[in-house]
């Protein structure tokens, strides 16, 4: 009997353990590589009927996100597993944030088999900016081990070099490297922004993303180029570019991901963020460390309600404090004199854009804060405008602008956009007309003339020849190309240009529609010189040819803001009926619609309603569905 009772005890102790084993919690799973920071795992509880996956959500106050219930699991055995249910969510249902901006929830998925080691979680590939978390660990806490490149170094700097000269001369810039821990179905492409001081302008250039996650780019530069890789759910990436030289990067995404996560940025890096070969090198490594944030760009603009209710004195008092602590920060960081250098320039920099956007700045601030609507805002803007002295700003303060170095910068190209008019002022103030800024600033209008769609003239020509020859040939090429596309667009079909006739403001819009009666109309309120605009009219052009038989009207209206010749020669790449009307006409409409931005959009079913309306662009998805619910009607 006693051994019966101890054999009985064995087998029990046995049950409990294999129930144990199949009960099983990992807390706070490491993964590879997750393209969002908004949700995150923080739990993953594994039995024999169920795989519970508890993620903790970060996102803005008062806004929704949503699970699609199409999202499943994939193991490192390429077994896929479809979610169940939520608990506290509702897949494919709008979750609205707490006033915390913090929320927890459950999905449910299948049970996984004891020899799975990690899995993927997806929302799947036809959700437009879809959650995704890769390589996420079930057994132990420790990832794979990361296999870099042989190119993949890391440069010793020497301390004490300053920065060099910039390169000047016009010709291609190369940038090659690989995204480390790529997986398929990652969203892409990548986003590389030059700033272009030549120009005074950015150039933004798409990046195409090949299976084995690597990739490769030439741009056209005019010297030494400060630019950004910018890939979704990330800060952005600080490479320099130089012409006839190649910028070999490698990316080191699973440290990206742990830098923005919840639960592991603050354990053992995964090695560097990114490793660069190439111009600057050095002074990238230094960059793109894991160091004290020490723009004032950001800490102003993230906390613009502070700034509510100060006058312009106490405002220019208040960031020159924040311009000294940040350059206290950056005095201690261990980094080499060169970077030093040029984190120096970008807060002074940075500091000038503040004060020089002092009114616009504090009246957002005292919107944000609810002192003034934003119907009153205008007024509120004008007054403290008015109230800024003439030497808000010292002249000698600009002196910077004159200094090669300062190109270095991506605060140079935002900075002298604004005072490259004043340069007459800045010479009799300097005692010079001679000196990089000067030569910038008589680039820049040839080059924004080019790029709102006006050749170059003869007497345009002549302060072209004067320039470095650099300048001359940048100018010239983006002149020729000019010309060529203006030609090119004389033989383009499938826009219209229409006049809005003799008809009073109040009529003005019911007149617009009535041409398209019967039709769903999808109205865009946009202008040439909005980037989003422009960016939005080219994502929706494979909806709109996926949908060209639900006899849609895609109608665009614009004002005087959008410079004629640059309007005329930009719609033949945007197929749809147009309008450009008249200020009075463009307010009118803005004040009827409440149109406090661009793009507006408004979806007009066919008897003319309104059924639909969004500022700014809700993404293809989005725009879409809205649009085959109105045509479904």
């Amino acid at each position: 009997m006693k051994r019966l009772y101890s054999l009985l005890s064995c087998l029990l102790l046995c049950l409990c353990c294999t129930v144990q084993a199949k009960n099983k919690v990992i807390e706070q799973p490491p993964f590879i590589v997750s393209n969002t920071t908004s949700i995150e795992v923080s739990q993953i509880d594994i039995s024999d009927t169920a795989t519970v996956v508890h993620i903790y959500a970060k996102y803005r106050p008062k806004n929704w996100i949503k699970i699609a219930s199409g999202s499943y699991l994939k193991d490192n055995n390429g077994e896929t597993y479809q979610l169940r249910s939520g608990i506290g969510i509702t897949p494919d249902k709008e979750f609205w944030m707490p006033e915390s901006g913090e929320a927890e929830f459950q999905l449910v998925f299948p049970p996984l088999p004891d020899s799975v080691t990690s899995v993927d979680f997806t929302e799947g590939a036809d959700i437009e900016n879809g959650f995704s978390i890769w390589g996420i660990q079930v057994k132990g806490k420790k990832l794979p081990k990361l296999m870099l490149p042989k190119e993949a170094i890391i440069h010793k700097a020497d301390a004490k070099a300053e920065l060099p000269e910039p390169v000047i001369g016009y010709g291609k810039a190369i940038l090659k490297g690989k995204l480390l821990d790529f997986y398929p179905g990652m969203p892409t492409p990548i986003t590389l922004v030059a700033w272009e001081s030549a120009k005074g302008d950015l150039s933004e250039n798409q990046i195409d993303i090949q299976s084995d996650g690597s990739f490769s780019k030439e741009v056209p530069l005019t010297n030494s180029t400060p630019c950004s890789i910018y890939m979704s759910g990330s800060k952005p990436l600080q490479i320099f570019m130089e012409p006839g030289q190649t910028t070999e990067v490698y990316i080191n995404l699973r440290e990206i991901s742990r830098r923005q996560s919840k639960f592991h940025k603050d354990e053992k890096p995964y090695g560097e963020v990114i490793y660069v070969n190439g111009p600057l090198a050095a002074i990238v490594q230094d960059l793109n460390q894991d160091m004290p944030d020490t723009n004032i760009q950001e800490k102003v603009y993230k906390n613009t309600k502070d700034f509510a209710g100060i006058g312009i004195d106490a405002y220019k008092e208040r960031i020159l404090e924040l311009s000294a602590e940040a350059q206290a920060e950056i005095d201690k960081l261990p980094c080499g004199q060169a970077t030093r250098q040029l984190l120096t320039t970008n807060n002074k920099l940075s500091t000038i854009g503040l004060l020089r956007f002092a009114a616009s700045t504090l009246t957002s601030a005292a919107i944000s804060a609810n002192q003034v609507t934003r119907e009153e805002a205008q007024k509120y803007y004008q007054e403290l405008a008015q109230k800024v002295p003439a030497d808000y700003i010292p002249n000698a303060d600009f002196a910077l602008l004159n200094n090669p170095q300062a190109t270095f910068s991506s605060q140079y190209v935002n900075i002298i956009t604004g005072y490259y008019r004043q340069s007459d002022e800045f010479a009799k103030s300097w005692g010079t007309d001679s000196g990089i800024f000067f030569d910038i600033a008589r680039a820049i209008p040839l080059y924004q003339g080019i790029k709102n769609f006006t050749p170059l003239t003869e007497e345009q020509k002549t302060v072209l020849n004067a320039l470095p020859i650099a300048y001359q040939e940048m100018l010239t090429a983006a002149n020729s190309q000019l010309l060529a596309k203006i030609e090119a667009n004389k033989k383009k079909t499938g826009f219209t240009v229409n006049e809005t006739g003799e008809v009073s403001n109040e009529d003005l819009f019911a007149s617009i529609i009535s041409k398209f009666s019967g039709k769903v109309l999808l109205v865009d309120f946009w202008a040439t010189w909005c980037g989003p605009c422009r960016m939005a009219n080219k994502a929706m052009v494979p909806m709109k040819e996926e949908l060209k038989d639900k006899d849609i009207v895609y109608l665009y209206i614009t004002g005087e803001t959008s410079p004629l010749k640059t309007w005329e020669n930009m719609i033949p790449d945007i197929h749809g009926e147009h309008y450009r009307v008249t200020a009075a006409q463009w307010d009118y409409l803005g004040k009827s619609f409440n149109i406090s931005g661009v793009p507006t959009y408004l979806i007009i079913d066919r008897e003319g309603n309104v059924k639909y309306r969004q500022v700014g662009f809700p993404g293809v998805n989005t725009m879409k569905e809205e649009l085959l619910k109105v045509v479904s009607h």
